[in-house]
């Protein structure tokens, strides 16, 4: 096999990729500072922010889901170089943004009750209800954020969104600082502190990105002013139907981890908090092949607009081979660090131990779920949603989550027994979208 063909391409895919993976790590990081911080007040904090960024982790989920649709669409119409129909694109997306911003708001708010009916410790529950029902007015300038960020990345302009979450992520730590343990003038408020941080890094992160893209003549026509006459259902349509089962991707698999930090919770606050760590780290893992997954939307959806599909099916390969070589990089990573990387958010020793065990298991899904986000991103590029939404669906709750529960809380294997079943749902998801890659490419060529 001629490796060449596909290495040549990873400087291009890594110099589009690591600003969507430093922008998407950016959210991550937010939420580290969080722990770091918050996990020097105690096991019963560091467990209620777990608890409640579950919830909002459901909703960025489904909005972050959501707001992919318009990255291969602006992808598609930049390799046409039909910037009128891109605009419509973007403004279309931008309003059904806006709307779901202010729906997982009023979601989230409404469902704080229902923490006091999940089996998991009061104590926790009570620090968590105050934490959530902040952080869940920032889903709004998030959403905001999104429209536009995959707006600029789906014309290849990768770096405005990195330079936003950047500066959301100053903003956060510094505001972090003084809020939850009350230095200088500021209030002692501990986790109000943490989400009101939280809150503010956002807002700054969409002024920074509205005001920076302005004053790009690159940008100018997309901003043209919409009218009322402009606005056609046939373009929320498109959106929404790549948007819709996009989301529910995501959802599959962010409600399997949800439902493990649940699950985790019903053991007890040790188990709650050790599981915090390990999906804390793997998520930034994870956001490193977002990046990659995000860059293989753009540049499938760029040679579908061109019509060639023997290059498409080439650059993808490209992207899945480089993705497999990072994670496994990844994986050795967490395997040896495994009794060290939890010290940075506790120094609790009961936490530190469970938290080591679930790293064990965590290095060993690296590949599979890079893998998996990496070819997902190639099928929406290739904008095929419906068929991978059903495949995840299967991977996730019809394999990974029994096995979760099963071997976590039946047969008494603990936190351990549901990232097991977390690792068989991600290998199975991996194997089922690249055999549907596979077939849908080869089809494409044969076709053409």
């Amino acid at each position: 096999m001629n490796f060449n063909k596909y290495t040549s391409e990873f400087r291009y895919n890594f110099k589009l990729a690591y600003p969507i993976m430093i922008g998407h790590l950016g959210h991550i990081l937010v939420g580290l500072a969080d722990n770091i911080m918050v996990g020097r007040l105690g096991a019963a904090q560091l467990a209620a922010v777990s608890l409640g960024n579950s919830f909002v982790f459901i909703a960025f989920s489904l909005g972050i889901g959501f707001s992919f649709a318009i990255t291969p669409l602006i992808a598609e119409t930049d390799g046409e170089n039909d910037i009128e129909k891109g605009r419509k694109y973007f403004q279309h997306g931008l309003i059904l943004c806006t709307v779901l911003g202010l729906s997982m708001f009023l979601m989230l708010v409404l469902a704080t009750p229902i923490l006091h009916y999940m089996n998991q410790p009061e104590e926790v529950v009570e620090l968590a209800i105050p934490y959530l029902n902040i952080v869940a007015f920032s889903m709004i300038p998030l959403m905001v954020f999104q429209a536009f960020k995959q707006f600029t990345d789906g014309l290849s302009q990768t770096k405005y969104g990195m330079h936003a979450t950047l500066i959301a992520n100053v903003v956060n730590v510094v505001l972090n600082f003084f809020l939850i343990y009350g230095i200088w003038i500021f209030p002692r408020l501990e986790l109000e502190g943490a989400a009101l941080g939280t809150l503010f890094s956002r807002f700054a992160m969409l002024i920074f990105i509205v005001l920076i893209l302005r004053s790009k003549d690159k940008f100018t026509p997309f901003f043209k002013r919409l009218r009322l006459i402009d606005i056609h259902k046939k373009v929320f349509y498109q959106i929404i139907n790549l948007g819709f089962p996009s989301a529910m991707q995501m959802l599959f698999e962010v409600g399997i981890f949800t439902a493990a930090i649940w699950l985790a919770g019903t053991l007890g606050t040790i188990d709650q908090a050790a599981n915090q760590i390990a999906l804390n780290l793997s998520s930034m893992t994870f956001m490193i092949a977002v990046g990659l997954g995000v860059t293989a939307t753009i540049r499938v959806g760029n040679q579908k607009g061109l019509q060639n599909f023997s290059n498409l099916r080439r650059i993808s390969f490209s992207i899945f081979l480089q993705v497999f070589i990072i994670e496994f990089f990844f994986a050795i990573g967490f395997i040896v660090l495994k009794d060290v990387l939890p010290l940075v958010y506790i120094d609790n020793v009961s936490v530190v131990n469970t938290a080591a065990s679930l790293l064990l298991i965590a290095g060993l899904f690296q590949l599979s779920d890079g893998f998996q986000v990496v070819v997902l991103g190639a099928l929406r590029g290739m904008q095929d949603v419906k068929i991978p939404t059903f495949l995840t669906f299967i991977a996730y709750w019809v394999v990974g989550f029994p096995i979760s529960y099963i071997l976590g809380k039946t047969l008494n294997f603990g936190s351990q027994g549901i990232w097991i079943g977390l690792l068989a749902g991600l290998t199975t998801s991996a194997i089922l979208l690249f055999l549907r890659f596979n077939y849908l490419s080869n089809k494409l060529i044969v076709k053409n």
